[in-house]
């Protein structure tokens, strides 16, 4: 794949405004931080997982438990990957039983990512609900799966790409769309 043209479509600010605003909606829409769970895909969701909790913690004074969900071996497309793929940890160390989740990942494309996590959820036991919550929703949805929470909804074509970058990896803060060669 190559870069041909590269344009960024939020900057630092605009992710901090746009994680504040889900911040504050999830607190609207769960009526405060009762059963309240986050639980962030690894791995960029998992970083912006433990920025909507901090936030929520700004907002509303309480804490609210964080996990990090590696889907690794529920992918659909698991043999594709990798020979042998990496599996990280997943770190959920309280009980999702009767919760209210708030799943976090940063871009929703197909939705077979978030199926994917879904099922590992599944796994851990049986929340109240399961919400989304993205920074960014690309379209192009190849299964019934919408989010409850989107910090911005960029339509793009199936020869873009978008890329995230946070400091917590890539040392600079931005979301960029770009160009990439046909398959």
């Amino acid at each position: 794949m190559s870069n041909e043209k590269l344009k960024i479509i939020l900057d630092e600010e605009q992710i901090k405004r746009a994680l504040i605003r889900t911040s504050h909606e999830i607190l609207e829409k769960n009526k405060g931080t009762k059963d309240l769970v986050i639980i962030g895909i690894r791995n960029r969701g998992a970083f912006l997982a433990e920025r909507i909790a901090a936030l929520i913690k700004g907002i509303d004074s309480k804490k609210v438990p964080v996990g990090v969900l590696d889907i690794t071996l529920y992918r659909d497309d698991l043999t594709t990957i990798a020979w042998q793929p990496i599996v990280h940890k997943t770190e959920i160390d309280f009980d999702i039983n009767k919760k209210n989740i708030i799943l976090v990942d940063d871009v929703l494309f197909t939705g077979r990512t978030i199926r994917s996590a879904l099922d590992a959820l599944i796994d851990f036991g049986r929340p109240s609900n399961i919400q989304l919550a993205i920074l960014v929703d690309r379209g192009h949805r190849e299964l019934p799966i919408r989010a409850d929470y989107v910090g911005k909804n960029v339509p793009t074509s199936l020869n873009e790409a978008v890329d995230v970058y946070l400091k917590e990896v890539d040392k600079k803060e931005e979301v960029c769309v770009r160009k990439v060669d046909d398959k």
